[in-house]
């Protein structure tokens, strides 16, 4: 399972509160929460996210409150991937809950620039910077987990399992 995007790079401790502002919580509409998605950071890094692009973070990516909407705004922006030196473990499992694949790159922020083209293979674990033509080895995303992420997230993956 092979990714491909451009990176939106953002810095260590970015809190749920962040990837959707609070004030934005008042509904679960996909579609409402993907055009606010990482809204406080558009004025300070002058870029709004865009479908096709790959978050890649710093530490702690996700801290904060344990909404569900983060990730999902997240997804529903299009981005197909969030490479992190390291996720809050909430974010982590919510993400992974929805869909949304999350590998954890030590590092990370150091390997890749704003607007790189990179690709995340989720089978074989590794993270390449094609415009640098780099690459860079971290843990293959588990069979199930592959599973789970082409489902559409857990609730579909169970939806599917119970059909046949």
């Amino acid at each position: 399972m092979k990714l491909k995007g451009i990176v939106y790079k953002c810095p260590d401790n970015i809190d749920t509160d962040v990837i959707i502002p609070a004030k934005y919580l008042n509904t679960s509409d996909p579609n409402f929460l993907a055009q606010h998605c990482l809204e406080p950071l558009v004025e300070q890094l002058n870029k709004k996210i865009s479908a096709g692009d790959i978050i890649v973070a710093g530490k702690n990516f996700g801290c904060g409150s344990s909404r569900e909407h983060a990730p999902l705004a997240i997804k529903s922006a299009g981005v197909k991937c969030v490479v992190a030196e390291s996720f809050a473990r909430i974010f982590f499992r919510n993400a992974i809950n929805i869909g949304l694949p999350v590998v954890e790159l030590k590092d990370a922020t150091k390997y890749f620039d704003f607007g790189d083209e990179i690709e995340v293979d989720l089978t074989d674990g590794v993270v390449r910077n094609i415009s640098k033509n780099k690459e860079y080895k971290t843990q293959p995303f588990p069979e199930f987990l592959q599973s789970l992420v082409s489902s559409g997230g857990l609730v579909e993956f169970v939806k599917k399992s119970l059909r046949g």
